[in-house]
């Protein structure tokens, strides 16, 4: 296991020079340590502006810290045992990303400092006590913000104002208010809401299917792992089914989505290492609010209206952040 251990760890030092540079190396005398907790791997979670930022605060892998990667490839059961060993490392600080990843974090230890960046509410799931003051040992960002999934579905009918019926594709495992946002809004918007739940990757075909049946005008995506994992049959559903579609990353409208609205994940992953900093110096976590995303962009996919012969208003494409032609 060990030698396995050492033979990965050197791929992915090997795979992410360029963009990264040096991750994890040996020990060596007053350097400080970071854990990094991931549930895929750092080619492709986006962890980039977060070791940019890093570096910005002086924070140089093999240099004036030490970075410890410790991550899944995509497999959940593997989190429980590579947060232990995080924790026998004994960094100053762990960073985990993901809502499903910070749990194993948080069951490895309540005394080092751990900092998150989830998509899920914190305080529902239980991760910690309230947002202003978390208490514990756990602070860090959160993607969810009541109103995202209401101002979605305001986009989409601004995008389309005959739009009457609208569904939303989501996993009620996943704790967060968008679902109950999005149909407080559809019914003020008078726009009836067809509920789409997929709880594992075998449910999409179904919610699919009645998709179709109710004769859905328009898609709201709730970005979860679930449905990051579904992505391509998602983008591809959205595609055949000439469904106009919305979803909160930004990934989504460049690969076919007619729209995305949602954070900015760069920006919220920089203000990871803001919160790393802080805690490396002496502020601890449970005296640090966990805080919500501070920016949202907007992203049209021109093309996409083009197909769907869509002449989308001069409002929507005038407050775009960006338009993918």
């Amino acid at each position: 296991m060990a030698t396995r251990r050492r033979f990965v760890r050197a791929l992915a030092v090997a795979a992410l020079a360029a963009p990264f540079g040096a991750l994890a190396q040996q020990p060596s005398g007053g350097k400080r340590r970071i854990g990094i907790l991931l549930y895929n791997s750092p080619q492709l979670d986006p962890i980039g502006p977060l070791i940019e930022e890093l570096r910005k605060l002086g924070y140089v892998d093999g240099k004036t810290v030490e970075i410890d990667y410790r991550f899944a490839e995509g497999d959940a059961t593997r989190l429980p045992g590579l947060a232990a060993e995080l924790v026998r490392r004994d960094p100053g600080v762990i960073f985990a990303y993901g809502g499903d990843v910070a749990p194993h974090a948080k069951q490895a230890t309540t005394s080092i400092p751990i900092v998150v960046m989830v998509s899920n509410d914190p305080v529902q799931s239980g991760l910690v006590a309230s947002i202003r003051q978390p208490g514990g040992n756990i602070t860090g960002i959160t993607l969810i913000y009541d109103e995202l999934a209401g101002k979605m579905l305001e986009l989409l009918k601004e995008a389309l104002p005959k739009l009457s019926r609208a569904a939303v594709l989501w996993n009620p495992t996943h704790a967060d208010p968008e679902f109950r946002e999005t149909q407080r809004v559809a019914a003020a918007r008078a726009v009836q809401l067809q509920s789409l739940e997929v709880r594992t990757a075998s449910d999409f075909d179904a919610a699919f299917k009645a998709a179709i049946d109710r004769r859905v005008e328009g898609l709201i995506v709730v970005s979860t792992r679930l449905l990051l994992t579904q992505r391509r049959k998602i983008l591809d559903f959205a595609e055949n089914s000439r469904i106009p579609t919305i979803g909160s990353w930004g990934d989504w409208a460049r690969d076919g989505f007619l729209l995305t609205y949602g954070p900015d994940t760069g920006q919220s992953m920089r203000h990871v290492a803001v919160y790393i900093d802080k805690i490396l110096k002496g502020a601890r976590p449970g005296d640090l609010p966990i805080e919500r995303p501070a920016r949202f962009e907007l992203i049209v996919n021109t093309k996409t209206a083009t197909t769907l012969g869509i002449e989308l208003p001069a409002s929507v494409l005038a407050r775009a952040d960006s338009i993918i032609e």
